[in-house]
């Protein structure tokens, strides 16, 4: 019952959150902050005891911490449609488990200064942590969709009510473009039902992992993997490739990404980037690629320069803001880029790679929208050149965002390094992608150039005449318009403890990365296999 405790746990908490006066807001904080705590609790505990070494995304025999029970079953003629509640855990999902803890927690710490419609905020919070963690661990395609969905609807309503002064258009574009991707996945999921049969029971079935099995496949049926349906196997593909790169999201589908994060409140901003793009890429290895291994050989190439393409586009997009927060956007666009490109390697180095950048950038994404959260606080912009000599008022804040930055720009003992590292090492492996992973690499020069360049503006030099706030007096020096709600002018202990753990993740992750790296590797390694027997290609 571990998984479902650590899936519910949030869910509880709005329950109970929904039974207490609106008037007493610090209970709801405490409550949504205890369910977080519990949930980090809960998924050190799965760390702890799971076993690296059993790997089998095709084999439900090889998945751990499995619950499975009947969920429901409708006959409809002499057609029956039914589905399992079954959760299991593997080395794609196990790093995702943790991340995803980490970031709800600090998201609820991020939240703790909320004061409108407190009671639907943390509600609304709490059914999105449980969507994030369920969506992660489902491994029945109909319980991961449903989980899928389940977190657009709070994502819409946190971002259209708490968030900026465009943040019904914000919300709207991103529920429209997730829409696009869910009614797309609907219709795949649906064929591949009626293509999959249980090895068991001979019937259909929504298990992911029987669809991983190309035995599992019923002769003759639409998605049967032959020559005369590569053409409807090639659409399924698409489809759920489509719905998956959306929410990472590759270009040219990224556009509602800068919109939702400039408009999103902070903890908003904090748990979109840090997990909910994620969703995408976790689907790819879970459910894309493995199901459909051929078609992805086939178009491997083709996915790895859209990666490309997402790196050298995202990073020209952010040199060109002049906001911090957009420009903190873009970098999520470009960065995402990597880990496309690490999973068209086609290889376990490369995927290997492509886990830790979602890893990395998950850790390090979240405490750069904190950090803007920070100084807009304070000044109430993000307009970077209003800023100046920051270092020299706020010099723990300058502290939190060299980490930030080394760690986004790849810098050696930060785990961008690392992950980075993989993913190009995967990709220069392989001939088809050599070319790619060189111009990839152009990626770090303009990562350098934006980051360095909005840490050369804001923090060095002196104050500019039209700098967000001001400075009084000869002695101890005065900011007379740039504080925090409680008078603070570098960052309160709150804003220290929520940064601190996550900049202590980017450099023991970029010292030692063995202990992520071993939970994710044995089961790369399975997909690898199964995207190799596609083409008969060794990989190595």
């Amino acid at each position: 019952m571990i998984l479902t405790l650590i899936t519910f746990l949030p869910l509880i908490a709005a329950l109970v959150i929904l039974l207490i006066p609106k008037e007493r807001k610090q209970a709801m904080r405490w409550i949504s902050l205890l369910a977080a705590a519990g949930q980090v609790a809960l998924a050190f505990w799965i760390w702890k005891n799971y076993d690296p070494s059993l790997a089998g995304v095709d084999d439900a025999s090889k998945f751990q911490f499995v619950e499975r029970a009947a969920w429901f079953s409708v006959e409809l003629g002499n057609y029956v449609v039914s589905a399992d509640y079954f959760m299991g855990i593997d080395g794609i999902s196990v790093a995702m488990v943790i991340l995803t803890a980490i970031v709800a927690l600090v998201g609820v710490g991020a939240s703790w200064t909320i004061e409108k419609s407190v009671k639907g905020y943390f509600v609304l919070y709490n059914l999105m942590s449980t969507s994030m963690m369920g969506t992660f661990l489902a491994l029945d395609f109909f319980l991961f969709y449903v989980f899928w969905e389940a977190t657009l609807i709070p994502m819409y309503f946190l971002i259209g009510i708490w968030g900026g002064k465009n943040r019904e258009y914000a919300a709207i574009k991103f529920i429209i473009y997730t829409l696009v991707g869910s009614v797309l996945m609907l219709l795949a999921m649906i064929g591949l039902y009626a293509s999959v049969a249980d090895p068991a029971t001979g019937r259909n079935t929504f298990s992911l992992v029987a669809m991983a099995n190309q035995q599992n496949f019923i002769s003759g049926s639409a998605l049967f993997p032959t020559a005369e349906n590569h053409l409807l196997r090639t659409l399924a593909f698409f489809a759920l490739f489509l719905a998956f790169v959306i929410k990472v999201p590759m270009v040219p589908f990224h556009t509602w990404l800068p919109d939702a994060h400039v408009e999103a409140p902070t903890p908003i901003s904090v748990v979109l980037a840090g997990v909910l793009l994620k969703l995408g890429g976790y689907g790819l290895l879970r459910i894309n690629f493995p199901i459909f291994p051929d078609i992805f050989q086939e178009y491997a190439w083709w996915i790895a320069l859209f990666g490309v393409i997402s790196i050298v586009y995202g990073a020209f997009c952010a040199i060109a803001q002049t906001d911090f927060k957009k420009m903190v956007a873009y970098s999520s666009v470009s960065h995402m880029g990597f880990a496309l490109l690490g999973i068209a390697a086609v290889n376990s180095l490369g995927m290997s790679g492509a886990m830790l950048q979602m890893f990395s950038h998950g850790i390090l994404s979240p405490m750069m929208f904190l950090l803007v959260g920070v100084i807009y606080d304070r000044a109430h912009t993000r307009e970077m050149e209003k800023f100046g000599g920051l270092a020299k008022y706020m010099p723990i804040y300058a502290g939190f965002i060299l980490v930030a930055f080394m760690g986004n720009l790849g810098m050696p003992a930060m785990s961008g390094f690392v992950a980075e590292a993989f993913v190009f090492l995967g990709a220069f492996s392989q001939e088809q992608t050599r070319i790619l992973a060189v111009v990839g690499t152009l990626g770090i020069l303009l990562s350098a150039t934006y980051l360095l360049r909005a840490y050369r503006t804001m923090f060095t030099g002196e104050r500019k005449p039209n700098a967000a706030y001001e400075v009084k007096g000869h002695h101890g020096e005065e900011h007379a318009h740039f504080h925090d709600w409680k008078g603070n002018i570098d960052m309160d202990g709150r804003e220290i403890a929520l940064l601190a753990p996550l900049a202590a993740i980017v450099i023991l992750v970029g010292v030692y990365p063995a202990p992520v790296l071993d939970l994710m590797t044995p089961s790369l390694n399975k997909v690898a296999e199964i995207l190799s027997a596609a083409t008969n290609i060794a990989l190595k």
